[in-house]
């Protein structure tokens, strides 16, 4: 395989189409394994040491810090790939590829030399809502909190947690603005209780559980302000914020889903017997399922220019623009609803075959989870409305806020 032509901002020494071949290699243990998975409550050993080979949390770090430094494009494309194997799988690979990153970029020097040091294996998990308190002491502070959906975070080495700052009297501590300070904080996973508290419809095998920390020691070069982080490097890039980066995420693990749905359906309808016999013959459902492929279609190749104008910018030595954001969470969006409707479409098409335990069952059972999602909350989409509209077009994006500029 040749080596394919790269722009010197990016990663020059992995292929991410090895990457492809390895996942497609590993995609029968983790679809086999699927059911174990969401038994278990998390990823089953077999199915965590078949993805671990991959190195997600490492997919977007620099190569500096033993990265594979890829365009958002292919990762895109790889946490598609894996999801469409296995949804849970997909969602606890998105989460350690986004979490990486973000560390990747914001933390100091100190701390990534540390985590990303040669021969280490670091991935992170955590929840980047501030259900914790921070209180300073010396050399760094003490956090106690309690956080839920912690996505992937037994098979996690470091947590990422946010926290408010206490003012020294039990209230968060603020900024110059008047803005409560919210801190992303790092620490070893097996320095926090983990309360399990993951009894859900979907995304069973994630893991996504309850945890705490008390009284833990937070060294101060292991934080980061989480909704004004400012890059220490690939700036340009990671411009995206927290917020950016997470979307790369969501977005790869809705395409998958979404993929898998069709492709499952349309192989039902293609049996020659029984309800998916009667289901071939039917004008109306080839009608039905061409809207849907459509959709689906439609938004990924969205997707895909979104994020290629995002890589265009970048290489130019450019920092990602409000209107570009406001492009992802639009993006964003339309691909988790063209995956709704897929497996809406899909779950009522396939009848009581997709009632039953199986790829069809669990796929919308993932689907409805994730689309429930605050990254994708109609509060966000309104707000890019407005900028695309012009009438925000005074404001930057903070977290998941459209903010005057200060």
């Amino acid at each position: 395989m040749n080596k394919p032509l790269r722009h010197s901002y990016w990663g020059q020494t992995t292929d991410h189409r090895d990457i492809l071949k390895k996942i497609k290699e590993i995609g029968p243990i983790l679809e086999r394994n699927a059911p174990a998975d969401e038994a278990a409550g998390e990823l089953t050993k077999e199915t965590f040491e078949a993805l671990r080979q991959l190195r997600m949390s490492h997919s977007m770090a620099p190569e500096d810090l033993g990265g594979a430094q890829l365009p958002p494009r292919q990762v895109l494309e790889l946490i598609e790939a894996i999801t469409w194997y296995s949804g849970s799988a997909g969602w606890v690979s998105m989460v350690h590829t986004a979490i990486g990153a973000m560390s990747a970029a914001f933390l100091p020097d100190t701390a990534v030399e540390k985590l990303f040091a040669p021969g280490t294996e670091h991935r992170f998990s955590g929840q980047g809502a501030p259900l914790g308190m921070l209180k300073e002491v010396e050399g760094g502070y003490k956090l106690n909190g309690k956080w839920s959906y912690g996505s992937g975070f037994s098979h996690a080495t470091y947590s990422h947690s946010a926290a408010f700052v206490d003012d020294g009297n039990g209230k968060p501590k603020m900024d110059e603005h008047g803005n409560p300070i919210i801190i992303c904080t790092h620490a070893p996973i097996e320095q926090h209780k983990q309360l399990g508290n993951w009894d859900v419809l979907g995304l069973k095998g994630t893991g996504s559980i309850d945890y705490a920390a008390e009284d833990l020691f937070i060294p101060d070069d292991m934080v980061y302000p989480i909704a004004t982080a400012i890059p220490q490097r690939q700036k340009e890039l990671f411009s995206l914020g927290v917020i950016g980066l997470a979307a790369i995420g969501h977005t790869g693990w809705a395409m998958g889903a979404g993929r898998r749905m069709l492709d499952e359906i349309a192989a039902f309808a293609n049996q020659k017997t029984g309800r998916a016999g009667m289901l071939g013959e039917s004008d109306k459902f080839w009608y039905d399922y061409g809207r849907a492929e459509t959709r689906m279609r439609a938004a990924r190749a969205l997707v895909m220019e979104v994020w290629g104008d995002i890589e265009a910018t970048v290489e130019k030595g450019i920092p990602v623009s409000t209107r570009q954001i406001t492009m992802v969470h639009m993006a964003k969006s339309e691909i988790h609803e063209a995956a709704e409707n897929a497996v809406n479409f899909a779950y009522r098409a396939a009848g009581g075959a997709s009632l039953r335990a199986g790829t069809m069952q669990r796929c919308f059972r993932d689907v409805m989870v994730a689309v429930n999602h605050f990254t994708i909350a109609p509060n966000i989409v309104g707000a890019a409305g407005r900028e695309l509209s012009g009438l925000w077009s005074d404001r930057v994006w903070q977290f998941y806020d459209l903010v005057e500029k200060k």
